[in-house]
């Protein structure tokens, strides 16, 4: 399996993406944006595609507004393309906020194709409710209807359900009728628990996914919960709790054996 990180001036989780899918099973290319949009279809090599998190272009303007922009105008249609024949995607934190502004999440309405023009954004990743950045480890739950290949299924106890969270705008807001839709359609991919919800999102969201289940965005970083030695109370977890993977490379599991599976049932075609 291939994974591709896609990285511009000022990202900085790169690495941490990168290691993520390689722990998971993939080999992995990073490439700047820039190049990309010199030869979108490059993209069609690809199992599984990353946006990583950090400051993209300086998050000038807003935060991951600059690179969402870029991607509008020069490799959504072989990103939607990517999607649309069913290859997984993972944008934490600025990615996420890109994710949004780009049109890539919520995605298309139930029943409907991607196609090659973005969508206007429907939500929104606001200045949190502190009205400052705030880095803290916070405890999360996963619906148990959501639709995400990333989350589905994922196994957490209270102290493993955690999650690190580093942003200063990340407050997931959207109309009544959007943040219903979300909700029936299994949208939600993850959410705050409720005595960590620091940032003010709507219904705790962290983090949601297209109705297909495979592009997810959400504001924590789950690549940077790969190892136990990662967790902030890893010494007093008992030898039970970490002796599988971490929740946060489990999404990264769950992703490539989702795609490694779609690649067996096209007979290994991408």
């Amino acid at each position: 399996m291939k994974a591709l990180v896609i990285t511009a001036p000022g990202i900085n989780c790169d690495l941490e993406l990168c290691e993520a899918f390689e722990l998971a099973g993939c080999t992995v290319e990073s490439e700047l944006l820039a190049r990309l949009a010199r030869d979108p279809s490059r993209i069609d090599q690809f199992d599984l595609i990353g946006l990583p998190g950090g400051f993209s272009y300086g998050d000038d303007i807003a935060a991951g507004r600059i690179m969402a922009a870029l991607i509008r105008e020069s490799i959504y249609p072989a990103l939607a393309a990517a999607i649309a024949r069913g290859v997984p995607m993972i944008t934490p934190c600025n990615g996420f906020q890109i994710a949004v502004q780009a049109g890539l999440l919520p995605g298309p309405a139930a029943g409907e194709a991607w196609s090659d023009v973005p969508t206007e954004p429907t939500v929104a990743l606001a200045q949190n409710a502190t009205a400052r950045f705030n880095d803290v480890w916070t405890s999360m739950e996963i619906p148990a209807n959501t639709r995400c290949v990333w989350t589905r299924g994922l196994s957490m106890d209270a102290d493993t359900a955690l999650m690190p969270c580093a942003h200063g705008e990340g407050r997931f807001v959207a109309d009544e009728e959007t943040i219903a839709l979300l909700e029936a359609n299994g949208q939600v991919a993850v959410r705050y628990g409720a005595s960590d919800h620091f940032n003010g999102s709507v219904n705790r969201i962290a983090g949601i996914c297209d109705v297909t289940g495979l592009v997810f965005g959400l504001m924590p970083h789950p690549e940077r919960y790969l190892h136990w030695t990662q967790h902030p109370r890893w010494t007093r977890l008992a030898p039970a709790q970490r002796s599988g993977v971490t929740p946060g490379l489990q999404m990264f599991k769950n992703a490539v054996a989702h795609a490694a599976a779609a690649r067996t049932v096209t007979g290994g075609r991408r």
